[in-house]
């Protein structure tokens, strides 16, 4: 796959132009010759070798980041949809269904500053389990969230207030999305609160819920064109899905 490597090139670039491990100026040093700098900014890295060096960049930045898995694959189709042009955001939201619905399992990232800007609960469809989200469809009144990449929509205001439409960029996972009005939207039982009640967050229609008092925020954030992944452990997905192969 033909991809371009975006902040991992300017951070690196950065880092040695400005200092090094120790806080000196790199003109200050002068053991290390230019042409070997030169050789290493030119080296060529494998797409999995870039995205590991983002994700050290990410931990190195962050209190808290999705497992390196996750992120990887989310960077993988973030990579395809803006070379597909379908992004106009650098905004990546990861949302890790593989944890447990008392975690904070959603990471809304900046690509451009490689910061997290907001890491939150998210709540699953009411049919894809119970603590724990287990299965997933695409399917209309399924009532169970669907894997895979999307790209975030337009916004409106439904019986959950404001909310902002998905579409789903995965045909046999999260095609319906629109049809099913699979969307963003706050709910009170998605607030942290309602685990302290119940052990878990409450759960949707298949909506990636977020707590009340974020969603404006969020959703402000992420609207029109950004990349949103949702990930799960499920094999089905990881076997077949299209957009996670290199």
């Amino acid at each position: 796959m033909t991809h371009k490597i975006l902040t991992v090139i300017a951070f690196l670039t950065g880092s040695i132009a400005f200092t090094t491990t120790e806080g000196h100026n790199i003109s200050e040093i002068t053991s290390t010759p230019e042409v070997e700098i030169s050789k290493k900014l030119n080296t060529k890295l494998t797409l999995e070798e870039e995205i590991t060096q983002l994700y050290d960049v990410f931990v190195e930045k962050n209190t808290n980041v999705p497992d390196l898995q996750s992120f990887k694959n989310g960077m993988i189709g973030y990579y395809k949809l803006s070379e597909e042009n379908l992004v106009n955001k650098k905004i990546l939201t990861i949302i890790d269904f593989s944890l447990s619905s008392t975690k904070k399992r959603m990471w809304v990232m900046d690509m451009t500053t490689n910061k997290v800007l907001y890491n939150t609960v998210v709540a699953h469809g009411k049919n894809t389990g119970g603590e724990f989200a287990t299965k997933f469809s695409n399917k209309v009144n399924s009532l169970q969230s669907s894997l895979g990449f999307y790209v975030t929509g337009e916004t409106y205001y439904g019986k959950n207030g404001l909310s902002m439409f998905i579409d789903g960029m995965e045909k046999e996972f999260n095609s319906k999305a629109r049809e099913r009005y699979v969307v963003v939207h706050g709910a009170n039982y998605a607030n942290p609160s309602f685990i302290n009640k119940i052990g878990r967050l409450g759960r949707s229609y298949g909506c990636p819920a977020v707590p009340t008092a974020l969603t404006a925020e969020i959703i402000d954030l992420i609207k029109d064109k950004s990349v949103l992944y949702i990930h799960s452990a499920d094999k089905s997905y990881a076997e077949n899905s299209k957009m996670i192969r290199v």
